[in-house]
């Protein structure tokens, strides 16, 4: 596992342990949205809300990331109202905050058009984290993971099940350097996953 924490230093300020790739490093949270109610005919997809499973799992992953030190710089997120809540729930566990803007462009997109939004607005953020839709992120996933954990890897192909989270890791130093086959899959954590690992 990748290790984000700045290196250590001695009394004068000092790095003790000073490796460049630690500061280079730019790593990518997919988040799928939570499990939202079914379309309605004649009512906007945009519009469908989390059911109360969907709520309960969102928070079930922010806890996660949040107790393991996966803490985004930034946050982007579609402007679907299930994408809204879901962040909002898995935000609750952060403490402080991150910031968090609404992309409008991640609805409906596909997958190059997610990571033109990304290469465009992950900025100075070391760490960020997309909360969007099937099939483009899972898609995006999929087409940017060149290594990683085998097993994961099989297990993330099958799917991208709602509040899923993809955890990406880049050897760049700029999100405009982001291209296919580039990352190392550092985890794949769905709330069935942690319900397994708890169990």
């Amino acid at each position: 596992m990748l290790d984000f924490r700045k290196p250590e230093g001695d009394v004068f300020g000092n790095l003790l342990t000073p490796d460049p790739i630690l500061l280079i490093m730019r790593r990518l949270f997919l988040l799928r949205h939570a499990k939202a109610e079914r379309s309605l005919p004649g009512a906007p997809d945009r519009d469908r809300a989390l059911i109360e499973r969907g709520r309960q799992d969102a928070a079930k992953i922010g806890t996660y990331m949040a107790g393991h030190g996966l803490v985004p710089d930034r946050v982007l997120v579609s402007s679907a109202a299930r994408a809204q809540q879901t962040w909002r729930a898995a935000a609750a566990a952060f403490k402080p905050l991150p910031a968090a803007d609404t992309a409008d462009r991640l609805y409906n997109a596909a997958p190059q058009a997610i990571l033109a939004l990304i290469k465009d607005s992950g900025g100075a953020a070391r760490t960020l984290l997309v909360v969007g839709h099937n099939p483009s992120l899972h898609e995006l996933a999929v087409a940017l993971i060149a290594s990683g954990d085998i097993e994961a890897r099989e297990q993330l192909r099958e799917g991208l099940t709602t509040s899923g989270l993809v955890i990406i890791d880049f050897a760049i130093d700029d999100w405009a350097r982001l291209h296919p086959r580039s990352g190392r899959l550092e985890r794949f954590v769905t709330p069935k996953s942690l319900e397994s690992a708890a169990g």
